[in-house]
């Protein structure tokens, strides 16, 4: 299963979903960073250093800095999705189907229904 890292502002509902499909993922709260106002680039840089794919719904400032250097474990950006159960399903799949992250901004985007 997929090493992940969730930032700031990630639902923690579809955390624990992509936990119990047995994804280990941690998330900045549990960092005790929470409310420090990490930037995106220390997000990233610290994901990286633990070899995880983020997990977040800043998808435009994310793609930028990985516009800018894909020197990194991997982007898992998402549309906001309040079916947390679905959000967590189709992240969980597309690990599942995907080859390695790293490097890689893949999108995740809300599907009807």
């Amino acid at each position: 299963m997929a090493r992940l890292l969730a930032d700031e502002n990630f639902p923690l509902p579809t955390v624990g979903e992509l936990r119990r499909l047995g994804h280990d993922i941690l998330t900045v709260q549990e960092l005790g960073r929470g409310g420090e106002g990490w930037t995106d680039e220390e997000v990233l840089r610290y994901a990286a250093s633990e070899e995880r794919a983020l997990l977040t719904l800043n998808r435009r400032d994310f793609f930028r800095l990985h516009a800018q250097d894909s020197n990194h474990s991997g982007l898992i950006l998402c549309s906001l999705d309040l079916d947390f159960n679905r959000q967590a399903k189709l992240i969980h799949d597309h690990l599942e189907a995907a080859a390695p992250l790293r490097a890689c901004a893949v999108r995740i985007t809300r599907r009807p229904g």
